[in-house]
């Protein structure tokens, strides 16, 4: 995730009517704010859609968008240039950029229009993945959020995609903070040069592991067995050891 001087990052988020584009499902809110040189601008895209398709009411309890709210909401073809020309020749900052993607492409394709692919209009970097190799195993958003205590600088009541943009604009911040840190400039490169370089004391405080709460664990397998219910298997249960102490 190395970021260059004035590099432009947008981090995204979607909400959708279920967990799988090609079962009909479809995305009903864009959340985008628009990161430079690490520092929020300001500038959001944001955006809530029509998806031609009644939601079950599980679904709505997650993200709180009734069918009833997106009746006259835009269709996605109708925003899809300006949601384009927003991101266009950004790199984007997703957490679990698979399942984002995935639904971004099959909108791209519905339009029929000859629209690009994502990976045509930017360059990704999935959060989640990163996660896995900073922690061993993958983990959400609110884990990071927590992790990296930026969970209180949004009101997450419902999982809003501009809402949850924001905190992972917070915790991108955060995961890669050593990065705007670290001077490799020192010495001259030679072999043995150990001048650029700062020892770790190894008599050193552990770091704190955050363990989640008792209803925290079960209201997150409650949220996996719906996912398992539907059909697709949670990564966060892909194997035994990848399983997400939330």
């Amino acid at each position: 995730m190395q970021e260059t001087q004035q590099e432009r990052l947008i981090i995204l988020d979607t909400e959708t009517t279920g967990i799988d584009p090609k079962a009909g499902h479809r995305i009903v809110e864009i959340g985008c704010v628009e990161m430079i040189d690490r520092r929020l601008t300001g500038r959001n895209y944001h955006a809530y859609l029509n998806p031609q398709m009644v939601m079950e009411q599980e679904v709505i309890d997650v993200h709180g968008l009734t069918n009833d709210f997106l009746a006259d909401k835009p269709l996605f073809h109708q925003v899809a240039n300006e949601f384009i020309e927003f991101i266009r020749g950004a790199e984007l900052v997703i957490h679990n950029a698979k399942f984002d993607v995935g639904f971004m492409d099959h909108e791209f394709a519905m339009v029929n229009r000859g629209l690009p692919m994502t990976n045509d209009i930017c360059t990704i970097t999935d959060t989640l993945k990163v996660s896995r190799d900073e922690f061993g195993s993958p983990k959400t958003l609110d884990y990071l959020a927590r992790f990296y205590r930026v969970d209180k600088l949004v009101d997450r009541t419902y999982h809003g995609a501009l809402i949850d943009a924001q905190l992972l604009a917070f915790v991108y911040i955060e995961m890669t903070r050593r990065q705007n840190t670290l001077n490799l400039q020192h010495g001259d490169g030679s072999e043995g040069d150990t001048s650029g370089i700062r020892r770790v004391e190894a008599n050193r405080s552990p770091l704190p592991v955050l363990m989640a709460q008792p209803e925290e664990l079960r209201a997150h397998e409650e949220r996996l067995d719906i996912v398992d219910n539907k059909g697709c298997t949670p990564i966060w249960r892909s194997t035994a050891e990848e399983v997400v102490p939330e």
